[in-house]
């Protein structure tokens, strides 16, 4: 249906799947399978479902799963400010992050805004 390399939106969302594996290499080891686990998760989730939903046939399904890409950027969004309350990341490394997903949100809702 489209090619979701050339969506804006894509773009960032792996920008911030990057960005957030590179925060989490300076999370405790006892973590590696905990916060560090699901952070990557949620990451990975939001480009990997806007993807799916460019390769399905109809706007429904596309907008279905944008819907989803949605939602994790929410979920991550919250697994990192819960990092910070940990001790895991300070402010300064994490403000960056979370401006690139409130514009990623924004960017989310404009797309499934024009599918309507």
């Amino acid at each position: 249906m489209h090619n979701f390399k050339k969506l804006d939106t894509w773009r960032l969302a792996m920008k911030v799947a990057k960005d957030t594996y590179e925060l989490t290499v300076s999370f405790p080891e006892n973590e590696k399978y905990g916060m560090v686990s699901q952070l990557k998760r949620s990451a990975v989730s939001i480009p990997s479902n806007i993807a799916e939903g460019a390769g399905r046939n109809n706007k429904g399904e596309f907008k279905h799963f944008l819907g989803i890409a949605a939602g994790s950027t929410y979920e991550l969004e919250t697994q990192l400010l819960l990092s910070e309350q940990f001790g895991f990341l300070t402010n300064e490394l994490l403000k960056p992050l979370l401006e690139e997903i409130e514009i990623l949100q924004k960017k989310l809702y404009k797309l499934i805004k024009s599918l309507n």
